[in-house]
């Protein structure tokens, strides 16, 4: 079981690292782009906007 939980924390470790917004806005965006490419609507878009939401978002955090 030891191993379990060390295994858990390495990879939450390396997915959620020191910002878990930023991981939970990618786990949004990725849940919104399989949503919209299930619709068969173009989802393309979703990550490139994302991708500069969550940077802008995250630089703004850490200027403060």
């Amino acid at each position: 079981m030891n191993w379990l939980v060390r295994a858990a924390r390495a990879v939450w470790e390396f997915v959620v690292g020191d910002d878990p917004w930023t991981a939970f806005g990618v786990a949004a965006a990725l849940g919104v782009t399989a949503l919209l490419a299930g619709t068969g609507a173009a989802a393309w878009w979703v990550m490139p906007l994302a991708v500069v939401a969550l940077l802008a978002l995250s630089l703004r955090r850490a200027a403060r």
